[in-house]
């Protein structure tokens, strides 16, 4: 009886989990400030199927790059994407939090982390 007990609340757990995940579909615009100062806007296309996030973020240029090991859990949002320029590729780490119509994250760890907040764009 104590299994099935355990059973049921470790499922109801997980699904309300799931059920009350932050509404992250959709379009998001943060303006980055760049090397020399320059602000750059950064395009985030979020897509939540569950806990697996996918999509893309817009790098300099326009160019677009696919977001790989992307969750979501609860409002805890975590993703990366892997750049590439000039031969060269660099894996950059987002971790952060969703709240209503704002994005707050991390981009890159330790003391090379940069705060992110992007908006929900209406258009």
């Amino acid at each position: 009886m104590k299994k099935f007990a355990f059973s049921t609340i470790a499922t109801l757990a997980v699904f309300a989990t799931t059920m009350f995940a932050a509404d992250i579909n959709g379009k998001w615009t943060a303006e980055v400030e760049g090397r020399n100062g320059q602000k750059r806007t950064t395009t985030f296309n979020l897509k939540a199927e569950g806990e697996k996030l996918t999509g893309t973020v817009s790098g300099p240029g326009g160019r677009e790059f696919n977001i790989e090991e992307g969750k979501i859990s609860g409002d805890n949002v975590s993703f990366a994407v892997t750049m590439e320029f000039n031969g060269n590729s660099r894996k950059v780490v987002y971790k952060g939090t969703a709240s209503g119509d704002q994005l707050n994250l991390k981009r890159g760890e330790g003391d090379q982390a940069r705060e992110v907040t992007a908006k929900l764009s209406t258009s």
